[in-house]
């Protein structure tokens, strides 16, 4: 296997679509692969290599770097593998070296231009549209372009003097209406050139003109009764309905730009680069910043673009950015982009996409070694989404059980600094209340708490969380208010149905993302509440129905069953105890009748 750590770099890389990159000790690229799952495929190099052929073995024992960069599909990580092999010819990359490539449409530099598919990408000022992933999407494309569009097909050179010598006659096409016959001037470049302008706005994505043409080409053959040709024309509509006419890997509209994107925190900023070449993405990379001071994104972007332009010679006239920039020192002829639509801000997404994903993965790395950094973090983040004034260091929560009114309990779970806090865990045995009524529980377990809260000179924690609506959470206030403590502290209720969360005073709850971190450590709260008051309430319910049914036998009474379980433990054990065992707590005239009520 090869010398470096690769168990800590498949740490890194995600369940996701993309492109994955090896190097070897002096930096040089490999491999590219392409892969639906980025981890799965990866992690599959590093197996028993008796596992492995003799050429994955020899290039597995070379790899030191692992590169990646994450797509939308799977269609897109073929185009940028495509893309990166034709480019940096990777060593141990074979399938994609040779002049095989993905069809384009191209709409010819000449008069009269043809529209057709091909291989190779000539630079002759021809217009090219692609490449297509899908050779069977792109000939739908090209077939329904045709059908709506006449055009020539033929291979001749219209030029207007030719067609003015009559050098020409009309074909084939021309009889059956594929063309309008411009060999013999019988359509002029105007009409040709507006039927172009339809075409490239089909090509570039907009494709409800051809879709609506369908249309009505469908209603004329359903009301014609040509079910056969109304069927052919439904399943073409379907497949264009599917088509996506661009990849947002590869555009043509996009000749050479570089892309730039930042994601920071408090102490560190991530800026990816996207080179882009002849609209193709080429190369991908994500750098660190330390922070020294408290720069902004656009401070940090302005540092970093020119020192990546250097180090990479990039001389695109273009720079496309999430915000607006000036920088200094660049050409005059630079000029910066910021796209709300199209192509362009397909690309920006995915490095916007790139370096949240590589911030995340560093974030995680620092903050395992760093443990409080996640800490603050994380309390951080709970200010900011439940409002409060301070961090909530100290997190309450309380939870009641009962079954139909019976053996009601209430317990109350505490996290420190985002972690369970076992030891100051707490239960009560309902006193004051008769019945299910949660309310009324709710109302005495908060008053008991906190009022032994102060009298100890304890002090109050940060937040109070209530599992249930605003009817606990209004018993809970109550008994707050009662003891003048309910502005010391925030109170907030979670229910569980759609996890809402309850102020007081405020008429409509508070939803967080489903996803979200400050929610998630709510519902553990939630959740170690229950699961610590359902304990509890078992062992009360279980040790209190051992008491009656001990103290249903004739002479034994509540102190001699109390004496029974405190030296045995259970009622299981009380059976199976001998007659020498038993005179510890029992005399013969109890034991007789124990041993005849349990018979």
């Amino acid at each position: 296997m090869s010398s470096f750590d690769y168990k800590e770099e498949l740490k890194k890389i995600p369940h996701k679509p993309g492109v994955y990159q090896y190097f070897d000790k002096e930096d040089t690229l490999v491999y590219v692969g392409k892969a639906k799952d980025l981890k799965n495929r990866v992690s599959s190099y590093f197996v028993n290599e008796r596992q492995l052929n003799s050429k994955t073995r020899v290039l597995v024992r070379k790899i030191q770097r692992i590169a990646f960069t994450i797509v939308d599909t799977e269609i897109d990580a073929w185009l940028l593998e495509n893309n990166l092999i034709k480019k940096h010819k990777p060593r141990y990359n074979v399938m994609l070296k040779d002049d095989k490539t993905y069809p384009w449409i191209v709409i010819k530099n000449e008069s009269f231009p043809r529209v057709f598919w091909t291989r190779k990408y000539i630079k002759d000022g021809s217009t090219y549209f692609g490449p297509y992933a899908s050779v069977g999407m792109m000939h739908i494309v090209l077939d329904a372009i045709r059908e709506l569009f006449p055009l020539r097909t033929c291979n001749l050179n219209l030029a207007p003097e030719q067609i003015a010598k009559g050098k020409y006659k009309v074909c084939l096409e021309y009889q059956i209406g594929n063309c309008k016959g411009p060999c013999e001037g019988y359509q002029t470049l105007e009409d040709y050139d507006q039927n172009l302008s339809d075409i490239k706005d089909i090509l570039n994505g907009k494709i409800a003109v051809v879709k609506n043409r369908i249309k009505e080409q469908l209603n004329e053959a359903a009301s014609s009764l040509n079910f056969e040709l109304a069927h052919y024309l439904k399943n073409k509509l379907d497949k264009l309905d599917n088509y996506q006419s661009k990849s947002t890997v590869v555009s043509s509209s996009i000749t050479n730009v570089d892309v730039f994107s930042i994601a920071s925190d408090d102490s560190l900023a991530f800026v990816n680069f996207l080179k882009v070449v002849n609209g193709v993405v080429i190369q991908t990379q994500t750098l660190e910043m330390k922070k020294r001071l408290d720069e902004t994104d656009a401070e940090l972007l302005q540092i970093a673009i020119p020192e990546i332009r250097n180090r990479y010679k990039s001389l695109s006239r273009e720079i496309i950015v999430p915000f607006d920039l000036e920088i200094d020192g660049l050409p005059d002829f630079v000029k910066f982009t910021v796209p709300k639509l199209g192509d362009k801000r397909k690309l920006l997404d995915l490095s916007l996409k790139n370096v949240a994903y590589f911030k995340k993965e560093r974030m995680l790395q620092y903050e395992k070694l760093n443990p409080e950094v996640r800490t603050d973090r994380l309390l951080l983040q709970m200010q900011k989404d439940l409002r409060l004034n301070v961090l909530p260091r100290h997190i309450e929560c309380f939870d009641n059980s009962n079954i139909q009114g019976n053996y009601p309990v209430s317990a109350i779970v505490v996290f420190k600094d985002t972690k369970p806090s076992k030891r100051d865990y707490r239960h009560f045995n309902v006193k004051t209340v008769e019945g299910p009524n949660d309310f009324a529980t709710m109302e005495e377990a908060v008053h008991r708490r906190y009022r032994r809260i102060l009298d100890e000179g304890q002090e109050l924690p940060q937040l109070i969380v209530i599992d249930g609506g605003k009817g606990q959470l209004g018993a809970a206030l109550k008994s707050l208010r009662l003891l003048g403590i309910e502005k010391k502290v925030t109170v907030i209720g979670i229910a569980k149905r759609l996890e809402e969360l309850f102020y007081p005073g405020d008429q409509y709850p508070l939803y967080l993302d489903k996803k979200s971190e400050t929610l998630k450590i709510i519902q553990h709260l939630r959740d170690e509440a229950h699961r610590f008051g359902i304990t509890f309430h078992r062992n009360q319910r279980s040790r209190k129905t051992f008491v009656s049914e001990l103290e249903n036998i004739p002479g034994i009474g509540k102190t001699t069953v109390e004496k029974l379980l405190k030296e045995f433990k259970s009622v299981k054990r009380i059976k199976e105890q001998s007659e020498e065992e038993l005179k510890k707590v029992l005399n013969l005239k109890q034991i007789k009748a124990l041993r005849e009520y349990f018979q």
